[in-house]
């Protein structure tokens, strides 16, 4: 199971970069593509959207089954991988690379990350799911 240390994760199985520019990119980490099998289908955020950390705002479609995406900041989403709806493939693929999902400015004061998992926290998390 790939677990980069440098990322922080959600205990919706949501991974998060912080970006240099004080933007958070996000996707769904390697432990959740793996559960979710072959991904055939992705849903992404509407650009401009303001979200809720917390929040579904995504949908991920695989051959087993249909879940949410949830964001893991508060904030307004800025981009979107438009690489996923023709080829949904990415995220089974590279989770962490090209299979992002989104980019989301934080809102107000700063980022928020009290609600986030360090690397060695998601790695305990996932192996006593497993």
């Amino acid at each position: 199971m790939n677990i980069p240390e440098e990322l922080q994760f959600a205990e919706s199985h949501e991974w998060v970069r912080l970006e240099q520019n004080g933007e958070v990119v996000f996707g769904i980490s390697d432990y959740a593509q793996d559960a979710l099998g072959d991904v055939v289908y992705v849903d992404l955020p509407e650009v401009g959207r303001s979200v809720e950390a917390g929040e579904g705002i995504a949908e991920i479609e695989s051959t087993k089954s249909v879940n949410d995406v949830y964001a893991p900041v508060s904030g307004t989403v800025v981009a979107v991988n438009e690489d996923l709806v023709d080829s949904p493939e990415i995220v089974n693929a590279d989770p962490y690379g090209n299979g992002w999902f989104a980019r989301i400015a934080p809102a107000g004061a700063g980022l928020d990350t009290s609600r986030l998992l360090t690397a060695a926290d998601y790695r305990e998390l996932t192996e006593a799911a497993d």
